[in-house]
C-alpha cells in the first residue's frame, strides 16, 4: 500500500486494519513525523529503524506526552545503531540505577553503506551545519573540534584497534532517554570510519545465500560508576541484517504485551534487556561481565582517562 509522507489521508488509508507499523524509510528527519502521527490516529503502535540523532531527539521531543497520554508505544531507533546499544547498555547496569560513564565501541570490519545511509547521513550533516555531536554533562554538546584517533582494548580475538573517539552515533540519544548517565561516549573503528566517509565505497554485497554481507562487527559497552565497571558485548554479521531481527523482536514483544512502559520509549526502557539479546540468538552473540573493581574488563578507571584524551593523530 504505498502511500507519500506528506498525504494524511493515504498514510491512513495504507494503515488501516495493520496492528503495527515499521518504519524504515528515511531520511527519518522527513518521515518519522508523518508516520508516528498515522500511527497515533491509527491507535498502534510505532517502531523505526532511524539512526538520526536529531530525528529520534525530534520523536522524543515532540511526541513523549501525547504518545503517553494515548498509551500508546513508540520505540525509534529499533535498529543495530540506537537500539541495539542501548540494550547492551541497559544489560550491563543490571542493577544500578546511575552510573558515571557509557562506552560504546563499535568493532566493526568495514562499512559498505547503503544508499539510505548516506541520504540519511547528508541530512544530520545538513541539519548540524557541519559541526560533530556529543553527549557530556547529560546533554548534546554540538562542536567543530578535531575528532581523537585512540585505541580500544576491545576484547579477544579482535584485540586492540584504533577508534575514532566521539564518532557519536543514536545511542547518545536512547541511552541517556531513560539512564542516569551524564557521559555516553561512541566510539568506530579507523576502518569503518574511512570507509562510510569515501564517496567510492560500494553498497553491501551478498557474501552466502541468506543475503548477508561479509562484514562481522563487535560491539563492546562498558558502563562505570565509581572504580566499578561492567560490561556487555555483542558479536555478529552484517550490521544491516541484524536491524531486521531487532525490530521484528520488538514488534513481537509489543503485540504480545511484554513491555515495561508506554510512550516514546528506546529499546532498553520498553523491554527486559538482557532477555531481549539472548532471544535474537544465533543473530547476535551475548556475553556479559557482571562487574569489576580494579582489573576491570578495559583495566582500572585510568584506561578510560587515558580515552578520554585526544591522539596525536586526528579524524576531522
Amino acid at each position: 500500500r504505498p502511500a507519500p509522507v506528506d498525504a494524511p489521508a493515504s498514510l491512513d488509508r495504507a494503515l488501516a486494519g495493520a496492528a503495527a507499523v515499521v518504519n524504515c524509510a528515511g531520511p527519518f528527519a522527513t518521515t518519522a513525523a508523518p508516520v508516528i502521527e498515522a500511527a497515533l490516529r491509527a491507535g498502534i503502535p510505532y517502531v523505526d529503524v532511524a539512526a538520526e540523532i536529531e530525528a529520534n531527539l525530534d520523536t522524543f521531543t515532540h511526541f513523549t506526552d501525547r504518545a503517553r497520554e494515548a498509551g500508546a508505544v513508540i520505540v525509534p531507533a529499533m535498529a543495530f545503531y540506537g537500539g541495539l546499544g542501548d540494550l547492551l547498555a541497559t544489560t550491563a547496569m543490571g542493577d544500578w540505577t546511575a552510573a558515571d560513564e557509557a562506552h560504546i565501541a563499535y568493532g566493526l570490519s568495514g562499512w559498505h553503506p547503503t544508499a539510505g545511509t548516506r541520504v540519511a547521513g547528508a541530512v544530520s550533516r545538513r541539519r548540524r551545519d557541519g559541526r560533530s555531536v556529543r553527549h557530556r554533562n547529560g546533554r548534546l554538546e554540538y562542536h567543530r573540534e578535531d575528532l581523537p584517533v585512540l585505541e580500544w582494548p576491545f576484547p579477544a580475538p579482535m584485540g586492540p584497534r584504533s577508534v575514532i573517539g566521539e564518532f557519536t552515533m543514536a545511542d547518545v540519544v536512547t541511552v541517556p532517554s531513560h539512564l542516569a548517565v551524564p557521559e555516553v561516549r561512541t566510539y568506530m573503528t579507523v576502518e569503518a570510519a574511512r570507509d562510510i566517509a569515501a564517496p567510492d565505497t560500494p553498497t553491501p554485497a551478498a557474501a552466502d545465500g541468506s543475503g548477508r554481507s561479509g562484514q562481522t562487527f563487535l560491539v563492546d559497552v562498558v558502563v562505570r560508576s565509581g572504580a566499578v565497571e561492567r560490561r556487555a558485548v555483542a558479536r555478529g554479521r552484517d550490521i544491516y541484517a541484524v536491524t531486521a531481527p531487532l525490530a521484528v523482536e520488538a514488534l513481537d514483544r509489543i503485540l504480545t504485551g511484554r513491555t515495561r512502559a508506554t510512550g516514546v520509549v528506546s529499546a532498553g526502557a520498553v523491554f527486559d534487556a538482557p532477555d531481549f539479546l539472548r532471544a535474537l540468538s544465533p543473530h547476535i552473540v551475548l556475553e556479559q561481565d557482571g562487574g569489576t573493581s580494579g582489573a576491570a574488563p578495559h583495566g582500572d578507571h585510568r584506561a578510560h582517562t587515558a580515552l578520554s584524551r585526544p591522539a596525536t593523530t586526528t579524524h576531522g
